[in-house]
């Protein structure tokens, strides 16, 4: 029997939602995609996931480059770290960073290294810094898309009911 190969949950356990925020500062995923999870059949799990991935991606590569993938999942795996392999690679650095970040003394030993602009930092705090970006474009993100939509879709039914 084949095991089931559905989109996992992005949850990492420290979710906002339930305090209020319209994105969670864990996952990242905007408050209704938290409530409606179990609900969502693959195909919107899959474009959930694919944005999470694609945002993560893009503001992990603006300050680390992978240098060696088959060294960076050897140590994945060596260090137990959890990730997704149907997501981006450099998704993949993200949780070794969130593993491990103040262990890690020499990046070229884990298959990757700083930027030269970010020589100058710690992974501890590259790590700090790709979580806040991350957590500043999934809320541009769903300000731009959700809020804006529902307020544009609600303009229109208010048109529609007043021509009535």
């Amino acid at each position: 029997m084949k095991a089931f190969s559905g989109v996992r949950t992005p949850c990492i356990g420290v979710c906002s939602t339930g305090i209020g925020d319209s994105v969670c500062r864990g996952c990242k995923r905007f408050d209704y995609e938290v409530i409606r999870w179990n609900g969502f059949d693959q195909s919107e799990k899959v474009a959930i996931d694919n944005r999470l991935s694609q945002l993560l991606t893009q503001v992990v590569s603006w300050r680390l480059e992978i240098t060696d993938l088959d060294l960076m999942v050897s140590q994945l795996k060596t260090q137990q770290v959890k990730y997704h392999e149907t997501r981006d690679p450099y998704c993949w650095l993200f949780e070794l960073l969130r593993a491990g970040a103040a262990q890690i003394k020499d990046p070229n030993q884990f298959g990757f290294a700083k930027l030269a602009v970010f020589e100058h930092k710690t992974l501890i705090d590259i790590r700090r810094d790709i979580d806040d970006e991350f957590y500043a474009l999934s809320v541009a993100h769903y300000e731009r898309y959700m809020v804006a939509n529902r307020k544009r879709a609600n303009r229109i039914s208010a048109q529609e009911t007043s021509d009535e």
